[in-house]
């Protein structure tokens, strides 16, 4: 019935004849062309940008992660006069970084636990009582922080004194 109306109201006003269709509604196909154009485009733009905040995001957690860790670990060695043997004695035995890897942390007195002892690019050893690091997006690392599966690591480095990034230390 509306079609019905508004042909006569087509009729009345401009006195067409009323076979005439009226194209009072609806969507043609180059306008929802367009419409879901745009769509892509944005979405386009949006992904890049939202996939670089998530891994801003992820390595920021790993940063704060390791800085818990090796203090509740350096808490430790101060009361106890030596560095814990596992994560499990300072209770984070199960944590795993952001990328879905457990941290790795390694007594250097002992040699127990996950990690390896790590050097910087002029081979010298960078922590004293123990390494504590996450091996990044890659999950592989190697002894050198200057190797190039080492680059995207969140390391503990100078005994506390640098939490961040393997490729700014």
């Amino acid at each position: 019935m509306p079609e019905l109306q508004c042909v006569n109201l087509i009729t009345a006003r401009t006195g067409l004849a009323r076979n005439r269709r009226c194209r009072c509604a609806g969507f043609t196909v180059l306008e929802l062309i367009i419409v879901v154009t745009i769509m892509l485009v944005i979405a386009a733009l949006a992904v890049p940008s939202m996939q670089s905040a998530i891994a801003s995001a992820r390595t920021a957690r790993a940063v704060s992660d390791v800085r818990t860790l090796g203090n509740a670990a350096l808490g430790w060695y101060l009361q106890y006069g030596a560095a814990p043997a596992t994560l499990n004695d300072i209770g984070y035995g199960a944590q795993n970084d952001p990328w879905g890897t457990p941290y790795q942390y390694l007594n250097i007195s002992t040699n127990l636990g996950t990690g390896v002892r790590r050097t910087d690019r002029f081979g010298v050893p960078i922590n004293t009582y123990f390494e504590m690091y996450s091996m990044g997006p890659n999950k592989s690392t190697a002894v050198s922080l200057s190797a190039t599966q080492s680059q995207d690591d969140i390391i503990w480095a100078n005994d506390g004194f640098y939490i961040g990034g393997a490729a700014n230390f």
